[in-house]
């Protein structure tokens, strides 16, 4: 029991060690547009939460500013939390003189479960012969349940208001906006930079 005890601790904690990871999961592009590497962003994140929000915004200009893209935060200029009227957009981004808007919000926060069998080690000694192995080997049915955050974001030419880049991206195990919206960041970056929508890197 004690080698099984041990590999259950082991398995436990090598899920513990995966922190929370931000995939893309499904984008769209649109191939009509000709305008080239923005230079300027402006970063809106939609949440009623102003702190949460403010923290996201922080994050990820740092990341497009460390990333060599000149970026501001839409607080600046829009106050206001969750869904504002057009006009207000509007001014706040020609305020901003950003010729993009980024905009992410969470879409859903959803519980999983993952039921299956994995093979782990029993008491019993290793029997004769070139199979004897096989007897201290039994099944054992483990139910994992985990969170996976969705979050939407939508990248806007800010000359014509014109959507030309979005994406569904998923969260593993979220933590907290500090903790997570670096990665994210990060992840929506690299997926522009592979459309040419932002300057390559120097």
């Amino acid at each position: 029991m004690l080698t099984r005890r041990v590999f259950i601790v082991t398995a436990a904690l090598a899920l513990a060690a995966c922190a929370s990871s931000t995939t893309l999961r499904d984008s769209w592009y649109d191939t009509a547009y000709r305008g080239g590497a923005f230079r300027k962003v402006v970063v809106l994140g939609v949440a009623r939460d102003g702190a949460e929000r403010r923290t996201f915004e922080d994050i990820a200009v740092s990341r497009l500013q460390a990333a060599g893209v000149d970026a501001v935060p839409a607080y600046r200029f829009l106050p206001e939390g969750d869904r504002v009227p057009e006009g207000r957009l509007d001014e706040a981004v020609r305020a901003s003189g950003a010729d993009a808007l980024w905009m992410s919000r969470v879409r859903s926060i959803d519980r999983r479960t993952d039921v299956y069998q994995t093979m782990v080690p029993g008491s019993a000694m290793w029997g004769p012969g070139w199979y004897g192995m096989y007897t201290g080997w039994y099944p054992m049915t483990e139910v994992r349940q985990y969170d996976i955050a969705s979050v939407e974001t939508s990248v806007f030419d800010a000359r014509t208001r014109s959507l030309v880049w979005a994406g569904v991206s998923e969260t593993y195990e979220p933590r907290s906006v500090e903790k997570d919206a670096p990665g994210f960041a990060d992840v929506i970056i690299k997926a522009l930079r592979e459309r040419g929508l932002l300057p390559a890197a120097k």
